[in-house]
């Protein structure tokens, strides 16, 4: 666990290709003991990093594995990121990490097709979901600035703003978090 959790760090921090050889041999070990569990989590490590690296195929497949696993075990806790993370990559794989990028920065995305920009919102509004269900606010943030990144990006900023100050609103503290700083930020943006 300790390995793969290292990999990703490295990877999210330099973007090291080699780093994502290392999360793959500290997943086959980690299945190699026969456990299941926080297998969904380290999956979605893996696929976020390869999305990052330009690989979405198999970041996809890696996700979608994971919510199998998820459906097969019942072990739910980091069902709500699978989804979010899901959405991501479905932008990213149709036009490339522009589409994604642009996302991320709120600018406009207009050539996306529309059955996939559905089944990315899809997927943002079923972490969503998930999250509110949980009662798990911080996963909910996280796909709510997700979801308003790309209203943003669709110029529907009333509709985002809407649905991110509702989160937002909730916290009553942990403001100097990354997320809530993100969160504030494009509440800024979407003013």
């Amino acid at each position: 666990m300790a390995t793969i959790t290292r990999a990703w760090a490295l990877n999210v921090q330099d973007g090291q290709e080699p780093a994502i050889e290392e999360m793959r041999q500290g997943i086959a070990a980690l299945q190699a003991t026969g456990t299941e569990l926080v297998h969904p989590h380290y999956s979605a490590l893996l696929a976020e990093a390869l999305w990052r690296n330009g690989a979405p195929g198999e970041s996809l497949r890696i996700l979608d594995e994971a919510i199998a696993a998820v459906n097969r075990t019942g072990e739910r806790y980091y069902e709500a990121e699978l989804y979010r993370l899901k959405g991501e990559v479905l932008l990213m794989e149709t036009r490339g990490p522009e589409v994604s990028q642009a996302a991320m920065a709120g600018k406009t995305v207009v050539d996306t097709e529309p059955t996939v920009l559905a089944n990315a919102e899809a997927c943002f509004h079923q972490s969503i979901r998930i999250a509110q269900q949980q009662k798990a606010k911080s996963w909910e943030l996280r796909a709510v600035i997700t979801l308003a990144r790309l209203y943003q990006t669709q110029k529907k900023q009333k509709v985002a703003r809407n649905l991110l100050r509702r989160i937002y609103d909730e916290f009553t503290e942990g403001f100097d978090t990354a997320d809530l700083r993100v969160a504030k930020e494009l509440l800024e943006a979407l003013r």
